[in-house]
């Protein structure tokens, strides 16, 4: 079919644009004319290769290295490769990851971390660029002027998140760069109209969908398409034609994404409904910092995608978005034949509208799991920059009569692009945390109180060089409890400095007279908006005057002979504050806890009384929290290195509490990271002593015990409880192994081993106070059979807590009047096809035998084949796996076998004494 029919009729867009400059500046406009665009990626790669050294370390990027280097090994033979990796890891592309990999073998390359994450870097910028050079030359071929293509590109360039992303972040800005391509080979292989053309459509599509499985959503849109020009084809050729290129299409997309999926080889469905899953309820869920309230990632509400969208992309680009989505709906409205059913640019550019409508409105109505913005979503830029692009070319079009009011729309197009550049190098290298005007930010901390800021904390980097540039020949100490300047994997910020740069830098959580401090203004990753309260706290000086800043600051030695008379002053009047009160904990430290300021206060202080960590965790119930959950629930564990400050003999540190209804909280200071506390207490908000959930706890019979440790089962809780412990004995990590009732609930990966380990670190999921200990664990959602705890070389203990938690308390009702089928050192009913067993004042020695249960079929052949030659099935069992305790009484539910019976024969043994006792009865 002819692409261009009517450029008139099929376009949506008017095409009334005269020549650009006048006929003096021939040579110069034809050059500009025919390579503006790519003079324009020229020298933006030009500037990417400058500023590729400014930026950080995502989060994500070791992720991806080890998921590319575990495929790898796979294709070459090594099959068990992929098994490490974690479930959702396995889903992940590797089209890009791979060569990036491979890459890093090129003669010359070497420390990672440097040289080879600064070639990561360029390769996914210019992947970016790459890109950008594909939407100018779509631009160009959907309206016919070069002019429009070159401010397609630009805008394109100039998103500000987009763009810092296509450095550290080589998944959704390559997505996007891959997106576009695959549109401009959609409408070359629609204008061209043969089988060739539309196979190389499909390996760009199956690329597209190993990359993000949102690419699969071409596949129907193209062959939709083709549907349409096949019922409107009149001859047998053209009809075949167009199956053949459909067929065509569909074959090397998917062939395509089967070689690029490692993973997908030995099961191709199962990795596609896997992907789909993953897509839409990632497994990792997280609280979002959403127009200021924190929102579970798997909670969003349906406009989450477009409301990020609409406060983050430049105005110019959404304004004129607008107008070219509305002159395309209008002309279809007008020419509904040209809107689908003709090959034209009017159908590609509704082809575009629904790039950028439908995934929007696929993750509101699946209520996909969205994590950190709307990074997943940046896709949709490639159809809104195209539309605006439409949009300036309706405007054109319409102001042709009038030149000097189309150059004036012209001129302030131009403008606006400048003035989103200007931004761009204010920012940099935080170009990721922009925000544009819609976004409220006249108010202190504006916008980082409603919305996620450098949730990647990249910025971390930025505070790194400052201190460095302030002593350029000195060895630089920074003290942090930052993530990003902590993590053994990926490596941390620090090490994306230059070698020489790097030596002079001494970082970590456990530095001490440190020269700087890097600290956070505000966490918002949890429930917990703690908030570090320092006179002496300063922002980084780069962006002091902006309201894009991060959470991230530079804070100068914490010592009063370093600080300020007004930062002293400041610190002894909040002194003053403090200690007018009553201590709520009384440790190294006595804690005061004033209108939401806990203050750490240490009288005589000595430089060892400054080491470790400070942590406090707070507790609270969830509001309209259902009834019989824990009353009180684990939100949040800060621990923040050094807090205090020095001032002459006092040290002193403050922390502001989250304005959340707390129900109780444990300070304490820590040696080490994750080892147990050198002093810590509780306070309860609800009541002094311990929590109300602790004395409840007590009042009931525990699942089991071990160690000292009282475990309790409270619906989806298991909760450990000891009255006296010691720090130390907490320390060796407890194991925790749940086997479920059916094996088809256990993890893939655990099915080989029978039971799902949930091993836990005691500072991790337990607190330490006054002696006394506590610890929470989820409980499986599936049907526990069988459980055991303890730590290895002091104690064990193992339950069965289906029968003690579901079946103990109807057994007993059940049989507290009724008449035993057989009486002995237990009785025996039956009931419901069980065997219950009761003994009344009950002490543990009477269930520490092992019991005996052989059960005599009616018919033989009803016996498991084994069992035959003996003529009874042998059912023997720990009282612990069926039994437990209910007001003193010893019950014992046993489920009895299908067939019918004829005998039972119970009792109790041990391998010295023999049979202990035993009791028989006929069913």
């Amino acid at each position: 079919m002819e692409w261009y029919n009517s450029a008139s009729m099929n376009s949506p867009f008017p095409q009334s644009l005269p020549a650009l400059s006048p006929p003096r500046r021939a040579a110069v406009v034809h050059f500009l004319a025919n390579y503006g665009g790519l003079l324009v990626c020229v020298l933006f790669l030009l500037l990417g290769l400058a500023l590729a050294g400014d930026y950080g370390i995502g989060p994500d990027e070791w992720q991806q290295r080890y998921t590319a280097a575990a495929n790898r090994q796979y294709i070459l033979g090594q099959a068990a490769a992929i098994a490490p990796l974690n479930r959702h890891d396995r889903f992940y592309g590797i089209s890009f990851e791979l060569p990036l990999l491979l890459a890093e073998r090129l003669p010359g390359i070497g420390d990672y971390y440097y040289y080879i994450h600064r070639l990561r870097l360029t390769l996914t910028h210019l992947c970016f660029l790459v890109g950008a050079f594909f939407c100018y030359l779509l631009a160009w071929r959907l309206f016919n002027n070069r002019l429009i293509a070159l401010f397609a590109l630009l805008l394109f360039l100039l998103h500000p998140r987009i763009y810092a992303h296509s450095f550290f972040n080589s998944k959704d800005p390559v997505f996007l760069s891959m997106l576009v391509l695959a549109l401009y080979l959609a409408e070359r292989a629609f204008r061209r109209d043969t089988a060739g053309a539309f196979i190389l459509l499909g390996i760009a599509v199956g690329i597209l969908t190993n990359l993000r499985i949102m690419g699969a959503l071409l596949l129907p849109a193209v062959v939709a398409l083709r549907g349409v020009d096949l019922l409107v084809a009149r001859e047998l050729s053209e009809r075949n034609g167009i199956l053949t290129s459909a067929v065509g299409f569909i074959l090397a997309a998917g062939l395509t994404l089967y070689a690029l999926s490692p993973y997908a080889w030995a099961d191709p469905f199962n990795y596609l409904t896997g992907y789909l899953t993953l897509t839409v309820n990632h497994p990792m869920v997280f609280p979002q910092l959403f127009q200021g309230e924190l929102i579970s990632s798997d909670e969003l509400p349906a406009h989450y995608g477009l409301t990020w969208f609409a406060i983050t992309t430049p105005l110019l680009a959404l304004l004129l978005g607008v107008i070219g989505a509305a002159a395309l709906v209008g002309r279809g409205l007008t020419r509904p034949r040209a809107s689908i059913v003709d090959n034209g640019r009017q159908r590609f550019c509704w082809l575009l509208l629904a790039c950028f409508a439908l995934p929007l409105l696929a993750a509101a109505l699946l209520e996909a799991n969205i994590i950190t913005g709307w990074r997943q979503l940046y896709f949709i830029y490639v159809p809104c920059c195209l539309l605006a692009a439409g949009g300036l070319y309706w405007l054109g079009g319409a102001l042709a009569v009038q030149r000097s009011r189309r150059a004036g729309v012209y001129g302030l197009a131009g403008l606006a692009l400048a003035l989103t550049a200007l931004q761009m190098a204010q920012l940099h290298p935080l170009q990721q945390v922009y925000f544009n005007f819609l976004v409220e930010r006249s108010a202190p901390g504006q916008p980082a109180a409603r919305y996620e800021m450098d949730y990647w904390e990249l910025a971390a980097r930025s505070v790194l060089e400052t201190a460095l540039r302030r002593h350029p020949e000195a060895t630089v100490a920074v003290q942090t409890e930052r993530a990003a300047l902590t993590w053994s994997e990926p490596p941390p910020l620090e090490d994306t400095l230059p070698p020489a740069t790097r030596r002079r830098l001494v970082t970590g959580s456990a530095v001490h007279a440190a020269d700087y401090d890097v600290a956070a203004v505000a966490d918002h990753k949890s429930d917990s908006r703690f908030q570090v309260t320092r006179p002496d706290l300063a922002f980084n000086s780069r962006y002091a005057a902006r309201a894009y800043n991060s959470d991230l600051v530079v804070a100068l030695p914490l010592t009063a002979a370093a600080m300020g008379p007004a930062a002293v002053a400041a610190y002894a009047e909040l002194y003053r504050q403090a200690v007018a009160g009553k201590p709520i904990i009384q440790g190294d430290y006595a804690v005061y806890l004033d209108d939401g300021l806990l203050t750490f206060v240490k009288e005589d202080c000595r430089p060892g009384d400054r080491a470790g960590r400070f942590g406090v965790k707070v507790y609270w119930s969830r509001p309209g929290q259902p009834p019989g959950q824990p009353p009180y629930v684990r939100q949040r564990n800060y621990y923040y290195d050094t807090l205090a400050v020095q001032l002459g003999h006092r040290c002193l540190a403050l922390l502001r509490l989250p304005d959340t209804p707390i129900d109780y909280l444990v300070a304490g200071q820590y040696a080490s990271p994750g080892k147990h506390p050198l002093w810590a207490g509780l306070h309860s908000f609800a009541r002094p002593g311990l929590p109300d959930a602790i004395v409840a706890l007590q009042e009931k019979e525990p699942l089991l015990t071990g160690g000292g440790f009282a475990l309790y089962r409270q619906d989806n809780w298991l909760i450990y409880y000891r009255e006296t412990c010691t720090a130390a004995a907490l320390e060796p990590t407890v194991f925790l192994h749940t086997v479920p009732a059916a094996e088809a609930d256990l993890p893939a990966e655990r099915r080989e081993y029978g039971f799902e380990n949930r091993n836990f670190y005691w500072p991790r999921n337990g607190v330490y106070f006054d002696g006394q200990c506590l610890a929470g664990v989820s409980w499986p959602d599936y049907p526990v059979a069988e459980l055991s705890t303890g730590q290895a070389g002091i104690w064990a203990a193992r339950a069965y807590p289906l029968a003690a938690v579901d079946n103990l308390t109807a057994a007993a009702a059940a049989t507290a009047d009724a008449v035993p089928a057989a009486r002995g050192k237990f009785d025996l009913y039956l009931r419901d096809n069980q065997l219950i067993y009761r003994r009344e004042n009950c002490a543990a020695a009477d269930t520490a035998a092992r019991f005996f249960l052989h059960i005599v079929p009616v018919n033989a052949q009803d016996l498991p084949a084994e069992r035959r030659p003996h003529g009874f099935d042998s059912r023997d069992f720990d009282f612990a796996r069926y039994g437990g305790r209910r007001d003193g009484i010893c019950l014992a539910v046993v489920p009895l076998p299908a067939y019918p019976i004829a005998a039972i024969r119970a009792g109790q043994h041990t391998p010295a004494q023999g049979e202990l006792w035993s009791l028989e009865t006929a069913k």
